[in-house]
C-alpha cells in the first residue's frame, strides 16, 4: 500500500470544538482550549505520523466575517488554511444557536472543491434533534458523515476520522515532516499560547478578546532554570488593573497556572515573569498586529 501524506484543515465556527478535536487526533496538547469563542487566533499545526501515513492537521481560527483588524485576520487565516489544505474536516457543533451559521460552513466546504468529511460534533450535549437535521442536510453532498465528541469520546472519533480521511490524502514518498515531531509550533509559541489560555480562563466579559501575549525574553542556557519574560497586552488602559487584580492576585494566578504547565512542556524548572501593558485599539493597528504575528503568510 502506498504511503499517504498531506494537509488536513479543521474548519468550523468559533467554539465548535476544533481545538479539542485537534488534540484528540494528535494525542498531545497542541491547541489551547477554553470555553470562550475565538480562542484560536492563528493556525496551529499538529502532526500525526504512522507507518502508512502522515496527517498534517491544521486548526484554523473559527470562521468569522469582518472588514478590518483582528477579526479580518481571523477570516483571512481560515480561508488561507482552506486553500492550502488537501482535505478538509468540517466541524459542525450541535450547540450552535443559529443553524444558518452551520449552513454557511457547509456551503464553504462544498465551494472549496476539496475532498471533505463532515463531523457532527459535541454529540455528548443534549440537543436531541440537531444531529439528525444535520445528517439530512449533508446526505446530498456524498461525503462521509461522522458524529461524536472529542471531549467525551476522542479515541473513538479519532479512529473514525482516520478511517475516512487517510484514503483522501495524496500519495507521497514519505512523511512531509520529521516523524518524531507532533507540532510545528516552537516552544516559545507554545508557551505564549499557554499563557493566553490561562488569561482566557481567569478573565471574563470582553477582556480576553482584546488581549494578546508577546514574548520579551526566552533564556534557556543559564543553569537548570529557563527564564521566560512575557508581556500581556490589553486594548484598553482600564483593562490593565483588571488583569493584574487587587494586590496582583489575578496576574499571580495566571502566572502560577501557566508556569506549571510550561514546566511540564519543557521538562525543566521555569522562572516566569509576566508584565501587563496597554495599547489602545491594538487589534486595528497594522504595526502591532504584524509584531504579534497576526499576518497571513503569502504563498
Amino acid at each position: 500500500m502506498s504511503y499517504r501524506a498531506g494537509f488536513v484543515g479543521l474548519i468550523g465556527l468559533p467554539n465548535s470544538g476544533k481545538s479539542t478535536l485537534m488534540n484528540a487526533l494528535v494525542g498531545e496538547k497542541v491547541s489551547i482550549v477554553t470555553s470562550k469563542p475565538q480562542t484560536t487566533r492563528r493556525r496551529v499545526v499538529g502532526l500525526l505520523t504512522a507507518e502508512e501515513f502522515q496527517m498534517v492537521v491544521v486548526d484554523a481560527p473559527g470562521i468569522v466575517s469582518a472588514k478590518s483588524g483582528l477579526n479580518m485576520f481571523l477570516e483571512e487565516e481560515a480561508k488561507d488554511v482552506i486553500s492550502q489544505s488537501d482535505v478538509l474536516i468540517g466541524v459542525l457543533n450541535i450547540d450552535e444557536k443559529n443553524a444558518e451559521n452551520l449552513d454557511q460552513i457547509i456551503d464553504l466546504l462544498k465551494a472549496s472543491g476539496k475532498p471533505w468529511v463532515a463531523v457532527i460534533h459535541k454529540t455528548d450535549l443534549p440537543q436531541l434533534h440537531r444531529p439528525q437535521i444535520l445528517r439530512d442536510k449533508l446526505t446530498d453532498f456524498g461525503v462521509p458523515i461522522l458524529q461524536g465528541s472529542a471531549r467525551e469520546g476522542g479515541k473513538a472519533l479519532k479512529e473514525l476520522l482516520l478511517e475516512h480521511v487517510v484514503p483522501l490524502l495524496p500519495a507521497a514518498e514519505g512523511p512531509l515532516y520529521d516523524a518524531e515531531l507532533y507540532t510545528l509550533s516552537t516552544t516559545r509559541e507554545l508557551c505564549s499560547e499557554i499563557i493566553r489560555e490561562k488569561c482566557f480562563e481567569n478573565l471574563h466579559q470582553e477582556i480576553p478578546f482584546g488581549l494578546a501575549v508577546k514574548a520579551l525574553k526566552f533564556i534557556e542556557d543559564e543553569g537548570p532554570t529557563i527564564r521566560l519574560h512575557f508581556e500581556i497586552l490589553v486594548a484598553k488602559e482600564n483593562h490593565r488593573p483588571i488583569v493584574i487584580g487587587r494586590g496582583g492576585e489575578i496576574l499571580k494566578k495566571i502566572g502560577m497556572e501557566a508556569r506549571k504547565e510550561i514546566e511540564t512542556l519543557v521538562g525543566r524548572k521555569v522562572y516566569l515573569d509576566l508584565r501587563v501593558a496597554s495599547k489602545q485599539g491594538w487589534q486595528k493597528n497594522p504595526g502591532v498586529m504584524k509584531e504579534l504575528g497576526y499576518v497571513v503568510p503569502k504563498a
